[in-house]
């Protein structure tokens, strides 16, 4: 049999590992793709720590993953070798729960993860159900287009289905892995864009990603700033400090709302007033289908729309994976594979 590399992890809180493999044979309903890049997300830490109910080991991490597709099984519609795919968070949904019978596959209650239901894109190949398959625009190379599948359609997906139009303001809290892309996001699509960040040195950053104010934090009221602005009609909070979030609820406007992306444990504070009267709201999103992936990497690649990445090969992703969560990265850190 052939074989492959893989980074696995063994167990719960155990290392990153590289590995020999033998290459995996799609089962019907799957396709085996050649992995070119792969994203490396903070989310990847529920496998490395055992931290997502039912996982199980050993387990190679991964859901931002680009290839081309290199063997298909039975019963793969409108799928052949050669082709440009990609996988985001959305890994497979079951068909019959009540979410799934509704048609919102992304909520559903036995939904599927690579990295996490099964192995990822930390390898040469994996295998993935077709239904989590998007497309990959020529205009986009593998290593700019893996984020795209988890950061990049989180912040999209979010915004366009926020009720946002052209000339609303949107505030981005938080310019990090989704908030970089979530400015990008919404200044293309027309809004009036505010970047919300800690320390004046992020500025110049924000500015050139498309915002059209910023609002130092550290020495700034965000809500006051926000008011005086009219109030944002959108909060896209990206960052994972709860009491960053409730401090710029304030600077909502009428009918605005919070939506929240970024993970935090710690609750979100906020005055039932403040929410009643000015019918305002907090809403969390996920990330989305592979159909909202082809979206995303649609726009990006017509509004030239590119995340900031740092790359290193699969042999080195535990190195990789450490930057990241170390929070070094500038600003997403994506493992690549030999062509």
């Amino acid at each position: 049999m052939p074989s492959m590399r893989a980074v696995e992890v063994k167990n719960a809180n155990g290392p990153l590992e590289l590995v020999e493999r033998e290459v995996p044979n799609p089962a019907a309903g799957q396709v085996l793709i050649k992995v070119q890049a792969c994203g490396i997300c903070h989310s990847d830490a529920f496998t490395v720590m055992g931290a997502f109910p039912g996982i199980s080991y050993p387990r190679v991490p991964g859901h931002e993953v680009v290839g081309v597709i290199e063997k298909v099984g039975e019963r793969v519609p409108n799928c052949k070798p050669g082709q440009r795919v990609g996988v985001g968070w959305h890994g497979g949904h079951c068909g019959h729960c009540r979410s799934c019978r509704r048609g919102d596959f992304i909520t559903c209650e036995n939904a599927q993860i690579p990295g996490i239901s099964y192995d990822g894109g930390y390898a040469d190949y994996m295998v993935a159900p077709f239904e989590a398959l998007a497309a990959i625009p020529d205009e986009l190379e593998a290593a700019e287009a893996a984020p795209l599948l988890c950061a990049g359609i989180t912040t999209y997906n979010a915004l366009r289905n926020s009720g946002v139009r052209a000339g609303d303001t949107v505030a981005v809290l938080g310019i990090g892995g989704l908030g970089h892309l979530g400015v990008q996001f919404a200044a293309k699509m027309g809004c009036r864009t505010v970047a919300i960040a800690r320390g004046a040195d992020k500025e110049p950053l924000a500015r050139k990603l498309g915002a059209h104010h910023y609002l130092d934090s550290t020495v700034q009221d965000v809500a006051s700033e926000l008011s005086k602005l009219g109030g944002a009609r959108v909060i896209l909070s990206t960052v994972t400090n709860s009491q960053a979030m409730s401090a710029v609820l304030g600077g909502l406007a009428v009918d605005g709302k919070m939506i929240v992306v970024g993970a935090s444990p710690d609750p979100i504070e906020v005055s039932p007033f403040l929410l009643i009267g000015g019918r305002r709201g907090v809403q969390g999103w996920p990330s989305g289908i592979s159909i909202d992936s082809e979206d995303t990497l649609a726009f990006s690649a017509l509004a030239n729309i590119r995340p900031m990445i740092e790359t290193m090969p699969l042999e080195r992703a535990a190195e990789a994976y450490e930057r990241m969560m170390s929070g070094a990265a500038r600003f997403r850190m994506v493992i690549t594979t030999s062509e």
